[in-house]
């Protein structure tokens, strides 16, 4: 790990410094191949399984559909549902599967050496097309198969949980209010999240260290909030415009009173 990215962390942000001098020098893996249909293909088999299960999901799907190797796009677009559902692929896996093949034979998943070309968020832009593949997954492609620098997962339970630990919140921090957090740690946002999922190991090891500092997250507004607050104007607008075009006579309002009784605007009876 180049020291000058671990000064640079540390210099930013004391908290993850101490996290940083606790955890030592990060141990980088090289990047693996980056085949996009292949790697996208395993996170749909292993989305909501146990890697032992996805795994052997995979095994049929190569045995069963690739003849012995991993299946082309062609080949998963000519096979019958039923070859893919008796591999154990789910019917919304299937068609999440089949989408992955054509998407990938029309270009929008590209191969491996036009993807080591493209920037970060035009990566993410393309591939969470095809049906479901999240975010999530694409950060996950960016970090350990391509082996982008400034990469921050903030939907990441680990990374959360982490975050939490190190930084001594009592509750898990929302991603957006993570996300520009985090600004301060590009361009080298991976390290920073590396460090993140190794506080968690720290905490169960009784070593992770107490924060340097307090902090406070920013504050983000709620989506669910100004949407509330919209309807209820609408609807206020809603009810001023309402009102009665004529006036009743007196004598008609004698005969409503008696078959009625009055209201008030809001609905609570007087």
């Amino acid at each position: 790990m180049n020291k000058a990215i671990l000064a640079h962390l540390s210099r930013k942000d004391p908290v993850l410094g101490g996290v940083i001098r606790a955890v030592g020098p990060r141990r980088l893996a090289p990047p693996e191949d980056c085949h996009p249909f292949q790697v996208l293909a395993q996170a749909i088999a292993h989305q909501q399984l146990n890697g032992t299960a996805a795994n052997t999901i995979l095994k049929r799907l190569v045995d069963g559909c690739g003849e012995g190797a991993f299946p082309t796009p062609h080949m998963v677009i000519a096979a019958p549902e039923e070859t893919l559902r008796a591999a154990g692929f789910s019917r919304a896996k299937v068609a999440a599967l089949k989408d992955l093949a054509g998407k990938t034979l029309d270009s929008v998943v590209p191969d491996g050496a036009t993807l080591a070309q493209l920037p970060d968020e035009e990566i993410i832009a393309r591939l969470t097309q095809v049906r479901g593949i999240g975010r999530w997954t694409v950060e996950m492609l960016l970090i350990f198969h391509l082996g982008r620098p400034d990469v921050l997962p903030v939907d990441d339970f680990g990374v959360r949980a982490g975050f939490r630990a190190a930084y001594g919140l009592s509750r898990m921090p929302r991603p957006k209010a993570l996300a520009a957090f985090g600004e301060r740690w590009k361009p080298y946002r991976t390290t920073a999240a590396w460090y993140l999922w190794r506080a968690m190991g720290l905490k169960r090891a009784g070593t992770l260290p107490e924060p340097a500092e307090r902090i406070r997250l920013p504050r983000i507004p709620r989506r669910r909030r100004i949407a509330r607050t919209s309807r209820r104007l609408r609807s206020g607008k809603a009810r001023a415009r309402a009102k009665p075009a004529t006036r009743r006579s007196s004598k008609s309002k004698g005969a409503a009173a008696s078959s009625a009784r009055p209201r008030r605007s809001d609905g609570r009876t007087r």
